[in-house]
């Protein structure tokens, strides 16, 4: 009947099995550092390697120029580039995407190292010009590639972080870069938020150019490994 009523409520289906997992993780393991020898409580940030910070730094690019699926909604309904109606399919494909590729990048992350972390996020790079300039077919095609960029940020992060980190500073370490990461996808939204009313094309430069930018400080990190 053209309500979002029906779909709303089969979400609190999934959420209320995501609450019954996380209970019985909590009944199970209630002191889960205790499962990894020589883990620890302690909030430092001395000692956190040079290549942890400099991931840090990447993360944070990436994070900036990683468009908000809330500003590609909405500009899909102004720009009448996709159907109201389609609008969460289109986001229901990048979704399936991001699961798709998780499994493959995390093979791939096995066999030749956070190398492969660069062409990833080249692709996440490339989302925005397809989603904010292109006309329905580019648009699912960019959504395609937005997925994929956000099954790198969730798989490929922590995998390159726990390579530099101990297990000691592991908690304090992806809380740390989880603060920066959100500082700075906040504020590349608000940017790209701003940019959006004086020009679209603005948004998908400012977009690519931060994305970008990580790629040589990504190829630094590895380097420092």
């Amino acid at each position: 009947n053209g309500g979002f009523r029906t779909g709303f409520a089969v979400l609190l289906i999934p959420a209320l099995i995501c609450l019954a997992i996380l209970v019985a993780a909590r009944l199970l393991h209630p002191r889960p550092h205790e499962l990894e020898e020589g883990a620890g409580h302690a909030f430092e940030t001395t000692n956190l390697t040079r290549a942890y910070w400099i991931y840090l730094a990447a993360g944070s690019l990436i994070a900036a120029g990683f468009a908000d699926f809330a500003l590609i909604g909405f500009h899909f309904h102004k720009a009448n580039t996709v159907p109201a109606s389609l609008i969460p399919v289109f986001y229901a494909v990048a979704m399936a995407s991001s699961a798709l590729a998780s499994i493959p990048l995390g093979r791939l992350f096995d066999r030749f190292g956070p190398t492969i972390s660069l062409f990833a996020f080249l692709i996440s790079a490339a989302a925005a010009p397809f989603v904010f300039l292109g006309s329905f077919a580019p648009a699912l095609i960019g959504m395609v590639f937005w997925g994929i960029g956000m099954s790198a940020q969730g798989s490929l992060f922590q995998a390159m972080l726990t390579g530099v980190i101990t297990a000691q500073k592991r908690s304090t370490a992806f809380g740390l870069f989880d603060t920066g990461y959100g500082i700075a996808w906040f504020v590349g939204s608000a940017v790209m938020g701003l940019l959006y009313y004086k020009s679209i094309l603005a948004v998908a430069l400012f977009s690519v150019v931060a994305q970008l930018a990580a790629i040589p400080i990504f190829f630094l990190a590895n380097k420092e490994r």
